[in-house]
């Protein structure tokens, strides 16, 4: 079965992917979150980097 994309949340409009691979990923690009989507899918490794405010995490507690 294969393995689903990987999500990332973050708190910046501006995100660089590099694979996380190391020398085994793809060259790194910057990538721009829009601002109607909320998120951004990476061309190389399709990973896919979610817009989250910035005190989303601290709700849980």
């Amino acid at each position: 079965m294969a393995q689903p994309f990987e999500t990332i949340e973050v708190t910046s409009h501006t995100v660089a992917c590099d694979g996380g691979d190391g020398p085994l990923g793809h060259p790194r690009v910057f990538l721009e979150i829009p601002e109607d989507t909320h998120k951004v899918v990476c061309p190389y490794c399709s990973r896919t980097y979610m817009l989250v405010d910035e005190g989303e995490d601290d709700q849980a507690a």
